[in-house]
């Protein structure tokens, strides 16, 4: 039980990972998180400036593991049911049919979410909660495997809303690519000179084989001493002075879910510390809120979150 390379999942990986480093350059660790966000059956948030990638990023994802990609440009006029769909009345024989909106896919760009308005947001939330969307009363269970990436751009305030809290928790990671180092930004201008390297990917697996994944990434080995290693992290978010709003207990099991997909994409069938090390930050950052005086004073949220691991002691 667990991990093994002989299982055709570590070439499966590699493969993927080699597919998005061409699209997005430099960015290894940018690539890795969304990959364990995939694996453990989380949504990403993307919080970037314009142009970095964001949208590219989701793209090549679909392309890679051949599953239906949709895109939704999220705007102040945006409803729910242009998200979820609606029912349609014909007149002809006086019977309404259900005609469903682009929810309904594998993975879901969600771009510039923040631009909708607060009903229309939430309209997410049991989709990414529990793959499935309850439409005028009805059930609709979704297509799996099932991925949200939404976008926001973290300057820009004018004829945006933030997202809630609630909301916010739902996204097992946050993730900023930032700007590329000048040398990979020069790579890039050359590489796109003719033609753009996402119209060359090819699919490496399947859904069905993701669905795999998926389900052995919740077979790899935690051991007592680390679960509760994250649950003491998470205890000193919620005790922390700077902080109004610490993680919630669905922050921790996504720590926990987090860091068995980092080390199953790392060819492990058990977790180490460093994986919860490494994810803590993209993981639990957007979860808590800053007090407004540490917020105005300057402090982030992120900064804090790695001053909290180095003070919780690593279990041996």
């Amino acid at each position: 039980m667990g991990v093994s390379t002989d299982s055709g999942y570590h070439s499966t990986l590699a493969a993927l990972r080699k597919n998005l480093g061409s699209v997005i350059q430099g960015k290894p660790e940018s690539v890795d998180v969304l990959l364990t966000a995939f694996l453990a059956g989380g949504s990403v948030l993307v919080e970037d400036v314009p142009g970095v990638g964001k949208t590219t990023l989701a793209k090549a994802l679909a392309k890679s593991v051949d599953l239906t990609f949709r895109r939704i440009q999220f705007t102040p006029d945006l409803l729910p049911g242009d998200i979820l769909g609606s029912s349609i009345y014909s007149p002809v024989n006086g019977t309404f049919t259900f005609r469903q909106g682009p929810i309904f896919c594998n993975i879901l760009l969600a771009d510039e979410i923040n631009r909708a308005s607060p009903r229309t947001q939430s309209a997410l939330l049991e989709a990414m909660s529990e793959t499935q969307a309850t439409i005028e009363g009805t059930t609709h269970v979704l297509p799996g495997p099932f991925l949200v990436i939404a976008t926001q751009n973290p300057v820009e305030f004018h004829g945006t809303y933030p997202l809630p809290e609630a909301q916010l928790d739902r996204f097992i990671a946050l993730l900023s690519l930032g700007y590329p180092a000048p040398d990979v930004e020069a790579d890039i201008l050359f590489a796109q000179a003719e033609s753009h390297p996402l119209e060359h990917l090819k699919s490496v697996t399947s859904g069905e084989e993701v669905i795999a994944m998926q389900q052995a990434v919740r077979r790899v080995r935690v051991d007592a001493s680390l679960a509760h290693y994250i649950v003491a992290i998470v205890n000193r978010t919620r005790s922390d002075a700077r902080f109004k709003l610490g993680v919630s207990p669905r922050g921790s099991l996504m720590l926990y879910r987090a860091a068995q997909a980092a080390a199953f994409l790392d060819g492990r069938d058990y977790t180490l510390p460093d994986d919860v090390q490494r994810l803590a930050p993209h993981v639990l950052a957007h979860r808590v809120m800053l007090t407004s005086k540490a917020k105005y004073g300057g402090i982030e949220k992120r900064a804090v979150i790695e001053e909290l691991l180095r003070e919780v002691n690593v279990p041996a």
